[in-house]
């Protein structure tokens, strides 16, 4: 029998937090992988194809770098801010009516999850990929971001998707 209280558990629960234990992982083991054996940080940027490279950055603040923290009592309210979203969003997976919907929270849940142990390890989240584009005359940088910022963002797209075009979605008579 399941322990977790009812608000916690529902049929997709299972399913969305396997997406994200597996986001996590992934995006922990990615960070280790480039910090520690392929040491990025010591490498400068790396060309990965003519408009990605990997470059090391240290992001104190939440998406987009805003809200910089340097200090402790800032990074732990970061920390706290992040698990009350991820205990909120726990609770909408448990009444998740789809796969898609569960999919999707799971993936937010997994990158949330995978920026925090950053966080709680190292102050500040490890962003590694950049895209760009460069002509003789202009240049467009995009922001460095890492593996669990892409699952929160293609989460936030299929919750957008669920709402707009999915089953369940209000349609239009």
């Amino acid at each position: 029998m399941d322990s977790r209280p009812k608000y916690l558990r529902g049929p997709l629960t299972a399913f969305g937090l396997g997406a994200a234990a597996l986001v996590a992982l992934l995006d922990q083991a990615t960070k280790l992988w480039l910090l520690f054996v392929y040491d990025l940080g010591s490498k400068g940027s790396v060309a990965v194809a003519p408009f990605v490279d990997l470059v090391l950055t240290w992001n104190t603040g939440i998406s987009y770098g805003w809200f910089q923290q340097e200090g402790p009592f800032g990074q732990w309210a970061l920390l706290a801010l992040k698990a009350i979203a991820v205990a909120l969003l726990w609770i909408w997976l448990a009444r998740a009516g789809t796969r898609l919907t569960a999919l999707s929270l799971g993936l937010i849940i997994g990158g949330a999850v995978g920026n925090a142990i950053d966080r709680a390890a190292y102050g500040a989240v490890a962003d590694f990929v950049l895209f760009h584009i460069r002509t003789a005359s202009w240049s467009f940088h995009w922001y460095v971001f890492n593996l669990a910022d892409v699952a929160i963002v293609a989460g936030v797209a299929g919750l957008l998707y669920e709402s707009f075009a999915g089953e369940r979605a209000a349609k239009a008579p």
